[in-house]
Formats: structure tokens, sequence, C-alpha cells
């Protein structure tokens, strides 16, 4: 099996409401994967089924290998501490005990700090540590970079990235677009139930166009324009304001970022 998961034709109701309508999907071994979706898509129902967390009515799952899981909540006592959390999680997975994960991921000072007292941050990287005990070939990720400042954000996509360096596979769950257009290699967007994109962020692109935003600030304020063809667009805006007589003091081009890419499907625009 060259891929690292495989899912066909996954489906899932709660009662009369049906929440996944024959999922399928694949990640490769060795990837960066996201999962996307508007809330009420079926992202998390999705993950939870792979995860073993939540029962399915049908289809198949497929998992290659050992998987971690960094969930975005977890349910540790008030009172326990960083290296003891390490050392629980460490047994139950028949593994040594080893703190030193903790200082890898920048956060050795907790290890005698009761979890009560992590801040937030602090607490993602601990149940990072935990989910990468048992030495996954597979790591799930939930939203693992929530509530961090800018350093610590940076910090742990550096770390995400020598997870794939070791040949690890990463599947993430994420609401920051930058961050998933600068950590993965493919995505899947869900839609109702169902797939309705998978692949690179650049073949989504290529899929809905390449989406322009022109901005134009003159002596009366700044102004704004969506284009799919840059070029006919200027030319026209361009024309416009040279027939009012209107001075441009600047004029900014950016491509469309992968979160109007992604509104763009995910609510079937």
């Amino acid at each position: 099996m060259t891929n690292a998961l495989e899912v066909k034709g996954l489906r899932k109701s709660y009662g009369e409401k049906v929440v996944l309508k024959g999922i399928d999907l694949y990640v490769r071994r060795g990837d960066i994967f996201a999962l996307l979706g508007v809330n009420g898509a079926g992202k998390t129902t999705t993950l939870e089924c792979i995860e073993g967390l939540r029962k399915y009515d049908g289809g198949t799952i497929s998992v290659n290998g050992r998987i971690g899981i960094q969930l975005q909540s977890a349910a540790l006592p008030a009172h326990i501490k960083g290296g003891e959390a390490v050392r629980l999680f460490a047994k139950w997975n028949r593994k040594p005990a080893d703190t030193s994960m903790l200082a890898a991921l920048g956060v050795d000072s907790i290890a005698n700090k009761q979890y009560q007292a992590m801040s937030t941050g602090q607490k993602r990287r601990l149940h990072l540590a935990l989910a990468l005990i048992c030495d996954p070939d597979i790591v799930f990720l939930d939203e693992p970079t929530a509530g961090l400042d800018i350093e610590g954000r940076i910090s742990l996509h550096e770390y995400i990235r020598n997870l794939k360096a070791q040949g690890k596979t990463i599947i993430l769950a994420s609401h920051d677009m930058a961050e998933v257009e600068s950590l993965c290699d493919s995505i899947a967007i869900l839609r109702d139930g169902e797939i309705a994109f998978a692949g690179t962020v650049i073949a989504l692109t290529e899929k809905i166009g390449k989406h322009y935003n022109i901005q134009i600030r003159t002596g009366q304020g700044l102004e704004t324009y969506e284009s799919d063809d840059i070029r006919a667009s200027l030319i026209t805006i361009l024309k416009s304001y040279e027939e009012k007589d209107t001075i441009i003091q600047d004029i900014r081009v950016d491509r469309g970022s992968l979160e109007q890419h992604f509104l763009k499907i995910a609510k079937g625009e």
C-alpha cells in the first residue's frame, strides 16, 4: 500500500440526517494533507471515523501504519504535571518515558508544571508530544497552532516540517488557510458530506481560475476590484480613471488567496 490512508465510500448518518454521502479520498505516504470544510460539512465526523473515535455506517477505511492523535482539547487531569503525563502515556504505549521530547518541542519547562497552570500554547505542545510517544507513522493534528503567538506558530510549523522530513504522514485540520497553504502538499474540501475538491493548492487555483484582487488608491480613498482576467480588467479600470481625470496614487494587485478559492468551492459558487 503506497498510500498512508485510503477511504472508499464512507457513509455516516445521525438518525435521519445524512452527514457523509460516500466519501472517497486518499493520502500519500509522507505528505502533509489537510481536510477542509465549512462548519457542518462533515469534516469532524470524517476525521473521527478515520481515527477510530466514531463508528460509521458504510464504506472502508484503510490505514497503513500506527497513528498518533493530537486533539484540540484533551481530558487530562487538572493537577497532572507535564512529565507525569509523558510517563503515563509512555506506559500505555509500552515505550520508554522520554521527556526530551518536551525539550524538542520547546516546552521542557512544563515537565514539573500542573496541566491547569499551563498556557494554551504549552497545552498544544504537550498534546503533540503525547501523540508522538508511540512513534506514529501517521499524525493527526487538530488546529495545532490555535492559541499560539506568532513565534510559537513559526516554531511549531518547523517541527511539523521536520516530522514530514522523517517520513511521517501528517493529516491536518485547520481553519487557518495561510497555515494550510504554507504546510500542505494536498488538500480535500468537503461540501455537504461529499468531496467537492481533492488535489494540490495549485490544482485548486487552476480549477476555479486565476482570481486577482486589485486595489487602487486615489485622493478619494481606496477602491477594490476582483478579476479573473487581470490584463483586460486593468485596461478597463485605468481607462475609466483617465476619463474621470482622477489621479491614481497607488495600485496593488494580489493573486487570490487559498481562503477565497476554498470559499468558492465550499459554498458551491
